[in-house]
């Protein structure tokens, strides 16, 4: 049987949701994908990135706590956290449509 995604710690229902609009069903499936691709995947539902949802993600597969990532860490992070959302969020899309749809004008796109 399936573990859900919500028994990891510091991740519950909405991320949980967030995971099944992904394709993603399963703690064991979540753990196996990874967070770079499972965040990846979540971005290309539409979902807004966003940098502590994403280092959530990594510090509880991590099983440690979310506010854990702090200094050198965290900088690699943010620079992983940027290179995803450049390749999935924001592919295809001019500079000035990256800048609209990072303060909410560009509208989600529909599934």
């Amino acid at each position: 049987m399936a573990t859900p995604i919500s028994s990891i710690k510091n991740l519950g229902p909405a991320y949980e949701e967030a995971c099944a609009r992904a394709g993603i069903h399963s703690a064991e499936e979540l753990r196996e994908i990874g967070a770079d691709a499972a965040y990846g995947r979540i971005l290309k539902t539409g979902q807004r990135p966003h940098f502590i949802g994403y280092y959530v993600l990594v510090m509880a597969l991590q099983g440690r706590p979310w506010n854990d990532c702090k200094g050198k860490e965290k900088e690699d992070l943010r620079k992983r956290f940027d290179a995803l959302k450049a390749n999935t969020f924001d592919k295809g899309r001019s500079e000035l449509e990256t800048v609209l749809n990072q303060i909410g004008v560009i509208e989600r796109p529909s599934h």
